[in-house]
């Protein structure tokens, strides 16, 4: 059976939806994204006189998650407690994910994808002139904790896409 698109109310009129009675659980949500590139990594390497890319893709993806609300008007304002973005090397650019946990009465799956598309976009803004082709490809959902639906996690098949994380950006090994 499909469930009802949950942002519509009876009468056809979009709404946000009443968690006025749900109750307040630890929530946490995963997901990540690949910007596509065939530019070097280096580019992403500050230089003296500049800010460093990859911090600022990380403060972007955290701002985007904590502004959700703001940028999607059906989504809860929510008092997030941790965020994490990390971005990867991958044989086709850079992975990004962003991890994002509250205790509150609604998930944080939003928040996670806007934090990872944020962070995301902020690369590309890097990479505009280094590789003006550059891309961001499968924004996805990884996985979700918590709530009344419990636990999910997107099934991958790895024979399909290739291995995403090679090793952390800016990492020595």
């Amino acid at each position: 059976m499909k469930r009802p698109f949950t942002h519509l109310a009876a009468n056809g009129k979009l709404r946000m939806v009443d968690i006025t009675d749900k109750r307040a659980t630890q929530r946490s949500a995963l997901a990540s994204c690949l910007v596509v590139t065939e530019s070097a990594l280096a580019t992403l390497e500050p230089r003296e006189d500049e800010l460093d890319p990859g911090h600022v893709a990380r403060l972007c993806g955290v701002f985007a998650a904590k502004k959700t609300a703001d940028i999607i008007p059906l989504c809860h304002s929510l008092n997030l407690s941790d965020i994490d973005i990390e971005l990867r090397e991958h044989d086709r650019g850079v992975e990004v994910s962003a991890s994002v946990k509250a205790t509150q009465s609604t998930g944080v799956e939003m928040e996670a994808l806007t934090a990872c598309a944020f962070a995301a976009l902020s690369i590309l803004d890097s990479l505009k002139v280094a590789d003006p082709n550059a891309r961001i490809d499968e924004l996805v959902l990884l996985k979700k904790e918590g709530g009344k639906s419990g636990s999910w996690g997107r099934l991958v098949d790895n024979s399909t896409q290739n291995q995403r994380a090679k090793r952390p950006l800016g990492s020595e090994d």
